[in-house]
């Protein structure tokens, strides 16, 4: 019986396991691109600390315990070391998405839980390309402004503003232009500008207001997929080891 010369295929080879430290060592080569003071920056906090720890075993005057206050001081300088690249990295993966369409959607899904974000816009002015972009939360309801200029935010958050309040007029509406011009709010800070204002509604009525919104149909119109902030932040999970 003849042999078949047709050959088996080579099983696919299984891709390495991507473990916390390839996550930081990858936050770490974006970051450094972006700013390259980072690695100078994480190594003069390394060395202050352990530099803290040789004054204080000094102090304390006691051989043993000078070396006992080194090593305790290189947990704290990695700690510092990676809030600050944890801080840089944030601060670059926005300056990568600033001024893209859709840069404030991005903004707004790193605020935490409470809030009811729309990821499409609700508003566009095709003209300027200026978009609205909604946030339901216990502060009320939450209209940002983003793209074109300040008159053009200006004018599509009014009208937004009043076709919302039409459909929920007991409800607290904030209007926020993101941007770098005058009285406009910049990126990094968008979410935190969001956050701040004071409650005035219940959990209950963000529910029942965001509803009522729904109504009022969203604008579909394409925006970045996958630009989020929080990817290029090193894993806090990771850091703290698994």
């Amino acid at each position: 019986m003849a042999r078949s010369n047709q050959s088996t295929p080579a099983p696919a080879p299984k891709p390495k396991k991507r473990r916390w430290y390839h996550q930081i060592w990858d936050v770490f080569q974006m970051t450094r691109k972006a700013d390259p003071s980072v690695p100078w920056l994480m190594l003069a906090i390394l060395l202050g600390a352990i530099a803290v720890g040789v004054v204080v075993g000094l102090l304390v005057n006691d051989g043993a315990m000078l070396w006992y206050f080194v090593v305790l001081a290189v947990p704290f300088g990695v700690l510092g070391a990676t809030f600050l690249l944890s801080r840089r990295a944030e601060r670059a993966a926005y300056s990568r998405i600033e001024g893209q369409p859709g840069a404030a959607s991005a903004a707004l899904g790193t605020i935490r839980r409470g809030w009811n974000l729309e990821e499409q816009p609700v508003a566009i002015d095709q003209r300027t390309q200026t978009m609205v972009f909604r946030a339901v939360g216990r502060p009320g309801v939450v209209l940002v402004g983003d793209g074109g200029s300040r008159g053009s935010q200006q004018r599509l958050l009014e009208q937004e503003r009043k076709r919302t309040t039409r459909l929920v007029p007991d409800v607290p509406v904030h209007l926020v232009q993101c941007g770098r011009e005058e009285g406009q709010v910049p990126l990094p800070q968008l979410a935190a500008a969001v956050r701040k204002h004071k409650k005035a509604i219940t959990t209950a009525e963000v529910a029942v207001v965001t509803k009522r919104l729904a109504a009022l149909g969203k604008i579909k119109m394409p925006v970045p997929k996958g630009v989020d902030p929080l990817r290029a932040r090193p894993d806090r999970k990771g850091m703290r080891g698994r």
